[in-house]
Protein backbone atom coordinates (compact mmCIF):
# COMPACT_ATOMS: atom_id res chain seq x y z
CA UNK A 1 0.00 0.00 0.00
CA UNK A 2 2.89 2.32 0.86
CA UNK A 3 4.34 1.86 -2.66
CA UNK A 4 1.11 2.24 -4.61
CA UNK A 5 0.57 5.92 -3.82
CA UNK A 6 4.04 7.14 -4.98
CA UNK A 7 3.77 4.97 -8.11
CA UNK A 8 0.35 6.41 -8.91
CA UNK A 9 1.64 9.96 -8.42
CA UNK A 10 4.61 9.30 -10.73
CA UNK A 11 2.32 7.82 -13.37
CA UNK A 12 0.04 10.86 -13.29
CA UNK A 13 3.01 13.25 -13.42
CA UNK A 14 4.44 11.37 -16.40
CA UNK A 15 1.12 11.57 -18.21
CA UNK A 16 0.79 15.32 -17.51
CA UNK A 17 4.39 16.03 -18.63
CA UNK A 18 3.90 14.03 -21.85
CA UNK A 19 0.82 16.08 -22.74
CA UNK A 20 2.64 19.32 -21.89
CA UNK A 21 5.68 18.41 -24.02
CA UNK A 22 3.44 17.50 -26.94
CA UNK A 23 1.66 20.82 -26.68
CA UNK A 24 4.93 22.77 -26.48
CA UNK A 25 6.37 20.87 -29.44
CA UNK A 26 3.35 21.71 -31.59
CA UNK A 27 3.24 25.31 -30.39
CA UNK A 28 6.87 26.12 -31.13
CA UNK A 29 7.44 23.86 -34.13
CA UNK A 30 9.19 25.71 -36.94
CA UNK A 31 8.32 24.42 -40.38
CA UNK A 32 11.34 24.01 -42.66
CA UNK A 33 11.06 25.57 -46.05
CA UNK A 34 11.06 23.29 -49.07
CA UNK A 35 14.31 24.90 -50.19
CA UNK A 36 16.01 24.34 -46.83
CA UNK A 37 14.93 20.69 -46.82
CA UNK A 38 16.31 20.22 -50.34
CA UNK A 39 19.62 21.79 -49.35
CA UNK A 40 19.81 19.57 -46.26
CA UNK A 41 19.26 16.48 -48.42
CA UNK A 42 22.13 17.62 -50.67
CA UNK A 43 24.59 17.94 -47.79
CA UNK A 44 26.66 14.88 -46.77
CA UNK A 45 25.30 14.63 -43.21
CA UNK A 46 28.70 14.38 -41.53
CA UNK A 47 27.80 17.13 -39.03
CA UNK A 48 31.52 17.86 -38.63
CA UNK A 49 31.09 21.59 -38.00
CA UNK A 50 33.92 22.49 -40.40
CA UNK A 51 31.64 25.01 -42.11
CA UNK A 52 31.30 26.99 -38.89
CA UNK A 53 27.63 26.14 -38.39
CA UNK A 54 26.06 23.69 -35.90
CA UNK A 55 25.98 20.67 -38.18
CA UNK A 56 24.39 20.18 -41.58
CA UNK A 57 21.00 21.41 -40.34
CA UNK A 58 22.51 24.73 -39.32
CA UNK A 59 24.33 25.11 -42.61
CA UNK A 60 21.23 24.20 -44.64
CA UNK A 61 19.24 26.88 -42.82
CA UNK A 62 21.98 29.46 -43.43
CA UNK A 63 22.26 28.63 -47.14
CA UNK A 64 18.47 28.74 -47.57
CA UNK A 65 18.41 32.21 -45.97
CA UNK A 66 21.26 33.43 -48.16
CA UNK A 67 23.61 33.74 -45.19
CA UNK A 68 26.09 31.16 -46.49
CA UNK A 69 27.44 30.30 -49.94
CA UNK A 70 26.39 27.15 -51.76
CA UNK A 71 29.99 25.91 -51.54
CA UNK A 72 30.19 26.42 -47.75
CA UNK A 73 30.37 22.68 -47.04
CA UNK A 74 34.07 22.11 -46.39
CA UNK A 75 33.99 18.35 -46.95
CA UNK A 76 31.46 17.86 -49.73
CA UNK A 77 33.55 18.84 -52.71
CA UNK A 78 32.31 19.78 -56.19
CA UNK A 79 29.48 17.23 -56.26
CA UNK A 80 27.94 18.54 -53.04
CA UNK A 81 28.32 22.13 -54.20
CA UNK A 82 26.56 21.30 -57.46
CA UNK A 83 23.71 19.54 -55.62
CA UNK A 84 23.26 22.42 -53.17
CA UNK A 85 23.32 24.95 -56.01
CA UNK A 86 20.65 22.96 -57.83
CA UNK A 87 18.51 22.91 -54.69
CA UNK A 88 18.87 26.68 -54.43
CA UNK A 89 18.18 27.17 -58.13
CA UNK A 90 21.50 28.88 -58.79
CA UNK A 91 24.53 28.04 -60.86
CA UNK A 92 27.50 26.42 -59.13
CA UNK A 93 30.78 28.18 -59.68
CA UNK A 94 33.97 26.20 -60.06
CA UNK A 95 36.32 26.43 -57.09
CA UNK A 96 39.98 25.50 -56.88
CA UNK A 97 40.43 26.41 -53.22
CA UNK A 98 40.52 22.88 -51.80
CA UNK A 99 42.77 22.66 -48.78
CA UNK A 100 44.50 19.89 -46.91
CA UNK A 101 46.00 19.62 -43.43
CA UNK A 102 49.75 19.25 -43.10
CA UNK A 103 51.80 18.50 -39.99
CA UNK A 104 54.85 20.78 -40.07
CA UNK A 105 57.11 18.26 -38.38
CA UNK A 106 59.19 15.29 -39.44
CA UNK A 107 60.54 14.43 -36.01
CA UNK A 108 60.32 10.66 -36.19
CA UNK A 109 61.10 8.39 -33.25
CA UNK A 110 64.68 7.96 -34.38
CA UNK A 111 65.30 11.58 -35.39
CA UNK A 112 63.70 13.51 -32.52
CA UNK A 113 65.26 13.28 -29.05
CA UNK A 114 63.26 12.98 -25.83
CA UNK A 115 63.94 14.86 -22.60
CA UNK A 116 62.32 12.20 -20.44
CA UNK A 117 60.26 9.01 -20.61
CA UNK A 118 56.56 9.80 -20.44
CA UNK A 119 54.03 7.53 -18.75
CA UNK A 120 50.57 9.01 -18.49
CA UNK A 121 47.45 9.98 -20.37
CA UNK A 122 47.97 9.58 -24.11
CA UNK A 123 46.86 13.09 -24.95
CA UNK A 124 49.13 15.78 -26.36
CA UNK A 125 47.41 18.51 -24.35
CA UNK A 126 47.92 16.59 -21.12
CA UNK A 127 51.55 15.83 -21.86
CA UNK A 128 52.44 19.39 -22.80
CA UNK A 129 51.34 20.49 -19.32
CA UNK A 130 54.23 18.41 -17.98
CA UNK A 131 57.32 20.56 -18.59
CA UNK A 132 56.18 21.28 -22.15
CA UNK A 133 56.15 17.62 -23.18
CA UNK A 134 58.86 15.01 -23.55
CA UNK A 135 60.31 16.20 -26.86
CA UNK A 136 63.62 18.04 -26.76
CA UNK A 137 62.40 20.16 -29.68
CA UNK A 138 59.89 22.68 -28.37
CA UNK A 139 58.28 22.84 -31.83
CA UNK A 140 58.00 19.11 -32.51
CA UNK A 141 55.01 16.79 -32.71
CA UNK A 142 54.38 15.18 -29.32
CA UNK A 143 53.00 12.04 -30.94
CA UNK A 144 50.27 11.12 -28.46
CA UNK A 145 47.68 11.14 -31.24
CA UNK A 146 45.15 13.69 -30.00
CA UNK A 147 44.72 14.80 -33.61
CA UNK A 148 44.23 11.20 -34.71
CA UNK A 149 41.52 10.65 -32.09
CA UNK A 150 39.81 13.91 -33.09
CA UNK A 151 39.72 13.39 -36.87
CA UNK A 152 36.25 12.17 -37.92
CA UNK A 153 37.51 11.07 -41.34
CA UNK A 154 40.38 8.71 -40.39
CA UNK A 155 42.75 11.02 -42.26
CA UNK A 156 45.56 11.46 -39.74
CA UNK A 157 47.58 8.83 -37.90
CA UNK A 158 50.71 8.61 -35.80
CA UNK A 159 53.42 7.00 -37.91
CA UNK A 160 56.87 6.44 -36.40
CA UNK A 161 56.18 8.90 -33.59
CA UNK A 162 54.83 11.80 -35.65
CA UNK A 163 51.39 12.65 -37.04
CA UNK A 164 50.99 12.07 -40.77
CA UNK A 165 48.05 13.22 -42.91
CA UNK A 166 46.49 11.14 -45.68
CA UNK A 167 45.98 13.80 -48.35
CA UNK A 168 43.25 11.90 -50.15
CA UNK A 169 41.15 11.35 -47.02
CA UNK A 170 41.64 14.80 -45.51
CA UNK A 171 38.73 17.20 -46.04
CA UNK A 172 40.33 20.19 -44.27
CA UNK A 173 37.70 20.31 -41.53
CA UNK A 174 40.30 21.90 -39.24
CA UNK A 175 39.60 19.76 -36.16
CA UNK A 176 43.21 18.57 -35.96
CA UNK A 177 44.42 22.16 -36.27
CA UNK A 178 42.26 23.20 -33.31
CA UNK A 179 43.42 20.45 -30.93
CA UNK A 180 47.18 20.52 -31.63
CA UNK A 181 48.80 22.21 -28.60
CA UNK A 182 52.00 22.87 -30.54
CA UNK A 183 50.13 24.67 -33.37
CA UNK A 184 52.15 22.80 -35.99
CA UNK A 185 49.21 21.60 -38.11
CA UNK A 186 48.21 23.95 -40.90
CA UNK A 187 45.67 24.00 -43.70
CA UNK A 188 47.39 24.66 -47.00
CA UNK A 189 46.19 24.61 -50.62
CA UNK A 190 45.86 21.04 -51.88
CA UNK A 191 47.72 22.10 -55.01
CA UNK A 192 50.75 23.25 -52.99
CA UNK A 193 53.75 21.39 -54.37
CA UNK A 194 56.49 22.04 -51.81
CA UNK A 195 56.12 21.73 -48.04
CA UNK A 196 58.73 22.31 -45.34
CA UNK A 197 58.13 19.64 -42.68
CA UNK A 198 59.51 21.58 -39.73
CA UNK A 199 58.37 24.35 -37.39
CA UNK A 200 61.57 24.97 -35.42
CA UNK A 201 62.89 28.52 -35.15
CA UNK A 202 65.95 27.37 -33.20
CA UNK A 203 69.36 28.19 -34.60
CA UNK A 204 70.93 25.46 -36.69
CA UNK A 205 73.16 23.93 -34.02
CA UNK A 206 70.37 23.73 -31.43
CA UNK A 207 67.79 22.53 -33.95
CA UNK A 208 70.02 19.71 -35.16
CA UNK A 209 70.89 18.71 -31.59
CA UNK A 210 67.20 18.20 -30.84
CA UNK A 211 66.17 16.57 -34.13
CA UNK A 212 68.24 15.27 -37.02
CA UNK A 213 65.36 15.96 -39.44
CA UNK A 214 64.96 19.62 -38.51
CA UNK A 215 65.38 22.72 -40.65
CA UNK A 216 68.68 24.32 -39.62
CA UNK A 217 68.15 27.63 -41.41
CA UNK A 218 70.95 27.05 -43.86
CA UNK A 219 69.05 29.01 -46.58
CA UNK A 220 70.13 26.58 -49.34
CA UNK A 221 66.53 26.06 -50.51
CA UNK A 222 65.82 29.79 -50.59
CA UNK A 223 69.03 30.48 -52.53
CA UNK A 224 68.32 27.62 -54.94
CA UNK A 225 64.74 28.68 -55.65
CA UNK A 226 63.92 32.06 -54.01
CA UNK A 227 60.51 32.19 -55.71
CA UNK A 228 59.45 29.02 -53.86
CA UNK A 229 61.11 29.37 -50.42
CA UNK A 230 61.62 32.21 -47.96
CA UNK A 231 63.41 32.36 -44.62
CA UNK A 232 61.63 33.31 -41.41
CA UNK A 233 63.76 33.48 -38.27
CA UNK A 234 66.00 30.48 -39.05
CA UNK A 235 63.13 28.50 -40.58
CA UNK A 236 62.44 27.91 -44.26
CA UNK A 237 58.84 28.57 -45.31
CA UNK A 238 57.24 27.54 -48.60
CA UNK A 239 55.84 30.29 -50.80
CA UNK A 240 52.26 29.38 -51.66
CA UNK A 241 51.49 28.89 -55.30
CA UNK A 242 51.29 26.19 -57.95
CA UNK A 243 53.14 27.66 -60.92
CA UNK A 244 56.55 26.33 -60.05
CA UNK A 245 59.36 24.70 -61.99
CA UNK A 246 59.20 21.11 -60.73
CA UNK A 247 62.79 20.34 -61.62
CA UNK A 248 64.01 23.35 -59.66
CA UNK A 249 61.78 22.40 -56.73
CA UNK A 250 63.20 18.89 -56.71
CA UNK A 251 66.72 20.28 -56.83
CA UNK A 252 66.04 22.50 -53.81
CA UNK A 253 64.54 19.52 -52.00
CA UNK A 254 67.53 17.31 -52.77
CA UNK A 255 69.97 19.99 -51.56
CA UNK A 256 68.30 20.23 -48.14
CA UNK A 257 70.90 18.68 -45.78
CA UNK A 258 68.31 17.28 -43.37
CA UNK A 259 65.75 16.30 -46.01
CA UNK A 260 62.90 18.21 -44.36
CA UNK A 261 61.26 19.36 -47.62
CA UNK A 262 58.68 17.19 -49.35
CA UNK A 263 57.36 17.54 -52.90
CA UNK A 264 53.78 16.66 -53.78
CA UNK A 265 53.58 15.53 -57.38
Amino acid sequence: MNLLLPMAILAVMGFVFAIALGFISDKFHVEKSVKEAAVRDALPGANCGACGYPGCDGLAAAIAKGEAEVNACAIGGPNTTAAVAAAMGVEATASDDRKVAIVKCNGTTEAAKDKFAYQGLEDCRAQIALFGGKKACNYGCIGCGTCEKTCPFDAIHIVDGVALVNREKCVACGKCVDVCPKNIIELIPFSQKQVVLCSSHDKGKDARANCSNSCIGCTICAKTYPEAFAMDNFLSKEVHGNDFDMELLKTACEKCPNKCITINE
